[in-house]
């Protein structure tokens, strides 16, 4: 993977995504439009998510995050549940080896400690054993909510406050990013929705205060390397500038995102 050409080489560096965040939107649908199961779709998206990965890759981003499993997707027929976790499961096992041998250090952000032992065995011993690659991290949203997120990040802060570690004058932006598990990561700089739906439903609220959005027609299930690249052009095209007029943006660092 990693001696294949940047598809993005021709873009300017400073005009391409640090972060990529990937809201994996379409796979019920494109099974029902094809009077498959939704399981099917399911497990069309997981090759989808295989394609996007290697992508990510090749591009040169520094993270990507892909939403797979959010907190309340735990309300869905349990079924479907018990599918998606065996799935989950067999990726993991799976697309091990090209991780590693990529390069690619696994994270996650999200309730994990919901998810069911055949998931976070696996789960847990694939990013302790990629811990300490540096080519890309790739972070799957398990359990995950927004909201769910930041109300957490808060009751730490407030527990802070109230054992004498912290003052309430010095909750700052910056303080409350830190304490959010996307902390390690670069700031999100795209946000991508597939299938066709215009809102990012719960996911990275804080994160993609500054990210520039991108609702892709496509599928989950269809959404490969082609439809990833047309994103990050998109991001290419867009001009960012963080509440500032476009003649500050034009020199100033990108601090408002948290950039470096």
């Amino acid at each position: 993977m990693s001696d294949a050409p940047n598809p993005i080489a021709h873009l300017p560096a400073e005009r391409r995504p640090r972060h990529v965040g990937v809201i994996m939107d379409g796979n019920g649908r494109w099974a029902k439009e094809r009077g498959l199961p939704r399981e099917r779709g399911h497990e069309k998206g997981a090759d989808a998510v295989r394609e996007v990965v290697r992508a990510a890759r090749r591009c040169g981003i520094e993270a990507l995050t892909l939403f797979a499993f959010s907190s309340q997707n735990w309300d869905r027929p349990p079924e479907e549940v018990v599918h998606l976790m065996a799935l989950l499961r067999r990726y993991l096992i799976e697309e091990r080896a090209e991780i590693l041998d990529n390069d690619i250090r696994l994270t996650t952000v999200g309730e994990t400690e919901r998810l069911p032992s055949l998931v976070r065995d696996p789960l847990s011993e694939l990013m302790e054993v990629s811990k300490d690659n540096r080519g890309m991290v790739l972070c799957l949203a398990l359990s995950y909510g927004g909201r769910e997120t930041i109300s957490g990040a808060a009751r730490r802060l407030a527990q802070r406050v109230a054992d004498g570690e912290l003052r309430p004058e010095e909750i700052d932006v910056e303080t409350f990013a830190r304490s959010l598990p996307s902390s390690e990561m670069p700031p999100l700089d795209l946000l991508v929705r597939t299938s066709g739906e215009h809102r990012i439903s719960n996911f990275f609220l804080w994160e993609s205060a500054y990210a520039e959005l991108h609702f892709s027609p496509v599928m989950w299930p269809e959404f490969g390397r082609e439809a990833f690249i047309v994103a990050l052009e998109d991001f290419a095209s867009r001009e960012r500038r963080f509440g500032l007029t476009p003649a500050q943006a034009e020199t100033a660092p990108r601090v408002a995102s948290g950039g470096d």
